[in-house]
């Protein structure tokens, strides 16, 4: 494994660090994995391959089995059925189950888990244990300079900020440099501004080390910044898989249209191929005649203006919020407000009556049960 010792953009703190070693990523595949709980299934059937070097993200809302998919793939919990496979190799399932430790994975908890009473140079050469002593150190040293922490080898977890904290954190996650790097909500305890250049620094990280990752978020923002491919799971099963602007711009669900952005929601039924809304007419293409279904529309794409829309509208209340505004308004046909999200100070301040507008391609049509 070659290592550099080129010079890199500038941490977070403003240190420059050093090129993260290249490892041999792996393919990390679920296949038809099911777990359970106190006789409560929490992973249902789920088959998903984290092909080599990608970033996937599991993403989903709280309880919907990414973390536990997570932990079932480092080994810490045991599927009740299914198999995980690394290069085709079966790691766990009916025919074998290799510990963690002889998996080749490595695993970042949510709350880094650093110990307190170890220095940070002991911290990430913890699980350097098969290396001679001195061997061990050089890997740790490297390891903190690739996250521009060598300076702070010798202070205590305490001492550091909580971004800091993260960044040791995925040092000692990649110092035995895992062919697969498994990541649970790694950002979520950091503040907004400081989470965005740290989720930065780590997806260059990841990219440089060239593992197969696979980061759990509950953030749909997050997961299009970061991944390759996302895997949208919902009650533990998987709702939809495939690169963030397929799920975005064609989700298979109301539920995905929802988890991507907010979403006015109208309940109609298909008639002579055409789903009628109060904010416009779409064509429903592969539902029967008289199908009940929900239309949905993005906040973002109902148009808003002092005149000329198609559609009438009385501003109730906005909302500024810098770069946009929100509108709630009571339009005709429609018992609950509409949202819409316009550019911030596009409608004059004063200003009540308006018209709107939606394009036909922009209303989403899914079945009303499903």
């Amino acid at each position: 494994m070659s290592k550099s010792v080129q010079q890199q953009p500038l941490a977070p703190e403003g240190r420059s660090r050093r090129t993260a070693g290249v490892t041999f990523a792996a393919r990390l595949a679920f296949d038809d994995v099911r777990h359970s709980f106190h006789g409560k299934e929490t992973i249902r059937g789920i088959s998903l391959v984290a092909e080599p070097s990608e970033v996937l993200c599991l993403l989903g809302p709280s309880g919907s089995g990414k973390t536990t998919l997570l932990r079932i793939a480092a080994g810490i919990e045991v599927q009740s059925s299914g198999r995980i496979l690394l290069n085709d190799r079966e790691i766990a399932g009916p025919s074998n189950f290799l510990p963690p430790e002889r998996r080749g994975i490595g695993l970042m908890f949510q709350d880094f888990a650093l110990f307190p009473h170890l220095t940070i140079l002991d911290n990430v050469r913890f699980g350097l244990t098969a290396l001679p002593k001195q061997a061990a150190i050089e890997e740790a040293m490297a390891a903190l300079a690739r996250v521009g922490l060598d300076h702070a080898a010798e202070k205590y977890p305490h001492a550091l900020s909580g971004g800091e904290q993260q960044r040791v954190a995925l040092a000692r996650a990649l110092a035995p440099r895992p062919a697969v790097f498994l990541m649970d909500e790694p950002f979520s305890g950091l503040d907004s501004r400081l989470k965005d250049s740290v989720r930065s620094e780590t997806l260059a990280i990841l990219r440089e080390t060239r593992a197969t990752a696979i980061v759990v978020t509950h953030d749909a923002e997050e997961a299009m910044l970061m991944a390759d491919r996302i895997a949208l799971l919902r009650d533990g099963r998987l709702v939809q898989s495939g690169p963030s602007e397929e799920l975005y711009r064609r989700p298979a669900s109301l539920f995905a249209a929802g988890f991507f952005s907010d979403i006015n929601i109208f309940a109609s039924v298909v008639r002579g191929g055409v789903v009628e809304t109060p904010l416009g007419r779409t064509t429903a293409t592969g539902f029967a005649e008289g199908t009940p279904v929900k239309a949905a529309v993005r906040l973002s794409d109902v148009k808003a203006s002092g005149e000329g829309g198609r559609i009438p509208a009385r501003i109730l209340s906005r909302r500024f919020l810098g770069v946009v505004e929100v509108l709630r308004l009571a339009v005709p046909g429609v018992e609950e407000p509409v949202r819409a999200r316009i550019r911030a100070d596009q409608l004059p301040q004063g200003l009540r009556d308006i018209s709107l507008d939606v394009n036909e391609r922009d209303i989403m049509v899914f079945e009303k049960d499903a």
